[in-house]
């Protein structure tokens, strides 16, 4: 898998040092106050983990289900496939964990469909921000990393459900995926 990566981009020290400073944003933010993390299934399972285990004030995990890429490059239709209890959600504050923060879609519509369901707050932390990309008007609350327009995969990222438990975070390298797109025709 290494083999297929064009560069690292963040390495495993860089990585925990990112999340260890956004878990300090996060814990002053919910100091004193009930809250639930949502961990955007499958890709922010590896950033979710460690963030929660980095914010020393009492919180609830809970897990929704959104898929958009399937095994090519592009976002597509987005199919919200499962979402937390209602007692999860109604009345609650939520921190919305997704891995990346692309064209926005995913995001914006996981926060509309979660204060319709009746959430009291609901901010969001991404571990990747790709403004480059963004197709709706959308801002994460918590960012770690800011990425260029590239196709990453590592820490949680996939590319056609490969390469999310490399330790770090990668460019693809191009071949890599028009090689896929190809055979996938």
């Amino acid at each position: 898998m290494h083999e297929d990566v064009e560069r690292i981009l963040f390495n495993e020290e860089q990585i925990l040092a990112g999340i260890d400073r956004v878990a300090e944003e996060v814990t002053r933010t919910y100091r004193g106050r009930d809250f639930t993390v949502v961990s955007v299934l499958k890709g922010s399972c590896v950033f979710a983990s460690d963030l929660i285990r980095r914010i020393p004030i009492p919180l609830e995990l809970a897990f929704v289900s959104a898929s958009s890429y399937g095994a090519g490059t592009e976002s597509g239709d987005l199919a919200l496939n499962f979402f937390p209890a209602e007692s999860e959600i109604s009345g609650r504050n939520l921190l919305l964990v997704d891995d990346i923060l692309d064209t926005g879609r995913t995001l914006a519509r996981l926060v509309d469909e979660l204060r319709r369901r009746g959430a009291a707050e609901v901010r969001t932390c991404v571990f990747l921000d790709k403004p480059a990309r963004r197709a709706v008007d959308f801002r994460a609350d918590f960012r770690v990393f800011e990425v260029a327009d590239l196709f990453v995969v590592g820490y949680g990222l996939d590319f056609a459900g490969r390469y999310r438990n490399l330790p770090f975070v990668g460019a693809l390298k191009k071949e890599c995926y028009e090689r896929s797109a190809s055979t996938a025709r």
